[in-house]
């Protein structure tokens, strides 16, 4: 018994040495540690894991974003002043109760919150900004006011476009409709029966200008020179295109518009040319005198036609 009990202590102490040998083994020794410190720039390199093992989690602090302290560049403003009809919308910089939607009395006037009625007519944007701001500032409401005023809806700055147009009537002038040829994409652009010159009705420096512009020979040649700026108060008219009238032996008689440049035989064509009864030799056409009277004049197929000319296309006799 004595012997067994001695075997199993011998053992237990060769586990025991074992144990206590890995672990001298594992710790660095006192020359390792102060290497280590001695050596700043060194880096301990980390123990791979072993299969199996479950490496730890990297945990990541999220930092929030501090909140931006200015505001937003305002946008360029508009070089026209403000008037009656128009709607503004006013914001003051971290005061979001203040912000004000309202529209330019007929006495020029808004109504703002603590302010009370202030006047902005004739004020450019940037004008009005300041002017509310002062008021602001006088009634120690907002210490260092940052207001932003932007015009949502224009009904100071009009211009009439009439005639032959899609959709004539009075539209605005704003900062992105300011030529001569935005007002008329605003108005659907020339209309079928529209001529290709607009006449523009304007007054600068106190006088009534009348402009006549071909705006299709503008862009067919790309000089946009004639591609004016429209201001407050203009008026564009755009009249009916010239016409010539066929009757007689063609298919289609009636009235048609006359392009640039036309001849009889591209008048007859739009006609749908001469009947099987009808001949092209002999034609007459009318045309209106400066006295306003017709005269009637032999006409052939290379012959140039004008506005308000009358053609005749005879009968022939065989």
């Amino acid at each position: 018994m004595f012997d067994s009990r001695l075997t199993r202590f011998n053992s237990h102490g060769r586990s025991l040495a074992a144990t206590v040998l890995m672990v001298m083994m594992s710790v660095p020794s006192m020359a390792q540690v102060r290497d280590m410190r001695d050596s700043p720039g060194r880096q301990i390199q980390p123990r791979t894991p072993l299969q199996g093992q479950v490496q730890p989690r990297e945990v990541q602090t999220q930092v929030p974003a501090v909140a931006a302290t200015q505001p937003t560049p305002p946008l360029p403003q508009t070089r026209e002043s403000l008037g009656e009809g128009d709607t503004v919308r006013v914001t003051v910089f971290q005061n979001p109760d203040l912000t004000t939607e309202a529209r330019i009395s007929e006495r020029g006037t808004i109504t703002f919150p603590l302010v009370g009625e202030i006047n902005l007519n004739g004020l450019s944007p940037s004008g009005a900004e300041a002017r509310i701001a002062d008021a602001l500032r006088k009634g120690n409401f907002v210490l260092r006011p940052q207001v932003s005023l932007s015009v949502i809806r224009v009904r100071s700055r009009q211009v009439a476009v009439l005639g032959q147009v899609v959709r004539p009537g009075r539209y605005p002038l704003d900062d992105t409709s300011t030529k001569l040829s935005d007002i008329l994409a605003l108005a659907g652009g020339i209309g079928p029966t529209g001529d290709d010159t607009v006449t523009m009705m304007t007054v600068r420096n106190g006088k009534t200008i009348k402009m006549d512009i071909d705006v299709s020979e503008m862009y067919r040649t790309g000089n946009l020179k004639h591609n004016v700026d429209v201001e407050n108060g203009d008026v564009i008219y755009v009249q009916r295109a010239p016409v010539f009238y066929i009757y007689g032996e063609v298919l289609r008689a009636g009235a048609y518009r006359l392009e640039p440049n036309m001849t009889v035989m591209q008048a007859l064509s739009l006609g749908g040319g001469v009947t099987p009864r009808g001949t092209d030799k002999g034609l007459k056409i009318h045309r209106r005198a400066q006295d306003g009277k017709f005269q009637e004049i032999s006409g052939s197929l290379t012959a140039p036609v004008v506005p308000n000319d009358v053609i005749y296309i005879r009968e022939s006799l065989f």
